[in-house]
C-alpha cells in the first residue's frame, strides 16, 4: 500500500467524532481546523496540497495547492504525525450534525467523488484533489458546482455529511434522482448528470429546485438527508436579526408572550 495504514473508532451518534490510531511514523492528513484533540507525541505540520506529493518540486505542491484553492478549500492541510514510540491517537470532529463516513478506497476501485466541503481527514498517501465534471449542464445546474472532490489512492479517507446516510449500490443502467444538494460521494463508475425538473409549475412552486441529479449505475452512491445548505436557510430565515421571528414553541404563551416580551 502507498497510504498508510491507520486504525479507527468512531464515537457519538449525531455529533460524531472519529479517533485515529496511530503506529509510529504513521500520519492522518486532514483539513485546517478538524482537529478535536491528540495525545503527547503526535507532531503537527501544515503544507501546501494534500502531502501526497511531498517528494516532488514546489511547482507541483503549488499546482497541487492551487487545484484545491478551485474547490473553495484551503490552500493548506494538516498532517498529524507519531513521534512517538508507541501507539498514539488523535480525533477529528464533524463541523455539524450529522455522520463521519469511513471510505476504504482500495474496496472502492481506489477513487471515490465527493462533494467539495464533505473531507474530513484521510491515512497520508491519499490524494485530495478536483475532478471536472464531462458536461457544462452538470457544473452550472449540478449545485455543487463545476468542481467536485476526488480522492485517490489505496487508504482509509473519511467524509463527513448532514442528517443520515443511505448508501445506495446501483446496478448497471439503474437510475436514481437526487436532490443536488443531498448528493455527498459517488465511486468512479457511476455516470453523473443535471437533468430538468420538467415543469414550469412545479420547477417554480415547488419548493424542489429546477433541476435534480440524475445518477445511473453500476456503483455505489451515498445521499445525506440533511444538506448544511438547507439547515442553514432555515436557521437564516428564523433568525430575527435577518427578518425571521419566533414562533413560541415551547411557550404556553405563545404570541401573547411575545407581546409581553416587547416583539412585534
Amino acid at each position: 500500500m502507498n497510504a498508510h495504514e491507520i486504525d479507527y473508532k468512531l464515537y457519538g451518534d449525531d455529533m460524531q467524532f472519529v479517533e485515529i490510531e496511530l503506529d509510529p511514523h504513521e500520519s492522518v492528513i486532514a483539513e485546517a481546523g478538524g482537529m478535536m484533540m491528540m495525545e503527547d507525541g503526535i507532531e503537527m505540520e501544515t503544507f501546501f496540497g494534500d502531502g501526497s506529493n511531498s517528494g516532488k518540486g514546489f511547482l507541483n505542491k503549488l499546482v497541487g495547492a492551487g487545484r484545491r484553492l478551485l474547490t473553495g478549500e484551503s490552500l493548506f492541510m494538516t498532517v498529524f504525525t507519531n513521534a512517538g514510540t508507541g501507539k498514539r491517537r488523535v480525533s477529528f470532529a464533524a463541523p455539524y450534525p450529522g455522520k463521519i463516513i469511513p471510505m476504504d478506497l482500495s474496496q472502492l476501485g481506489g477513487k471515490v467523488i465527493c462533494q467539495k466541503d464533505s473531507f474530513l481527514c484521510a491515512a497520508k498517501g491519499v490524494s485530495i484533489g478536483i475532478d471536472f465534471q464531462r458536461k457544462l449542464g452538470t457544473g452550472f445546474f449540478g449545485g455543487e458546482g463545476f468542481i467536485m472532490q476526488k480522492l485517490e489512492g489505496d487508504g482509509l479517507a473519511f467524509l463527513h455529511a448532514g442528517g443520515t446516510i443511505y448508501e445506495r449500490h446501483l446496478q448497471p443502467g439503474e437510475k436514481l434522482r437526487i436532490d443536488t444538494g443531498c448528493l455527498v460521494a459517488m465511486t468512479k463508475e457511476v455516470d453523473y448528470d443535471i437533468e430538468y425538473v420538467g415543469k414550469i409549475k412545479t420547477a417554480f412552486f415547488g419548493g424542489e429546485g429546477l433541476f435534480f441529479a440524475t445518477l445511473t449505475g453500476p456503483g455505489t452512491v451515498w445521499v445525506q438527508s440533511l444538506p448544511f445548505s438547507r439547515l442553514a436557510d432555515r436557521i437564516i430565515a428564523a433568525a430575527p436579526s435577518a427578518g425571521g421571528r419566533s414562533v413560541g414553541e415551547g411557550s404556553i404563551l405563545g404570541s401573547i408572550g411575545d407581546l409581553l416580551n416587547g416583539d412585534d
